[in-house]
């Protein structure tokens, strides 16, 4: 079980079931009947899937008598991105070198 919260989030995100949940929630809260209507998974399978974003701190559920709302978490994903975009500057630096070593490349071969 992953023990720091970057581990969490990218273990609750692995799974695309999961990644569809969140996507709902971002439109506002909703039950787990209101989740779960467009999978073909049960109302259990559902739950644990809510379970497993809440440990994450992905989402929270709240209690207004019978009706338990998920609502989206996002500040997890804010570290998760973070994480994320240091690897989107190494790939677009190294993107510019090898644009930059290919028009040096054209150069050489446009003098011969």
């Amino acid at each position: 079980m992953p023990t720091d919260q970057l581990s969490a989030t990218f273990s609750a995100l692995a799974d695309p079931t999961r990644r569809a949940i969140l996507a709902r929630l971002s439109r506002g809260e909703a039950t787990v009947n209101d989740i779960a209507a467009p999978f073909d998974i049960s109302l259990p399978a559902v739950s644990k899937h809510l379970r497993v974003l809440e440990n994450a701190g992905l989402i929270s559920r709240g209690r207004d008598a019978q009706w338990r709302p998920a609502r989206l978490d996002a500040a997890p994903l804010e570290s998760a991105a973070d994480w994320i975009d240091g690897y989107r500057r190494f790939w677009e630096h190294s993107f510019d070198a090898l644009e930059q070593h290919l028009t040096q490349e054209q150069k050489g071969n446009s003098h011969d």
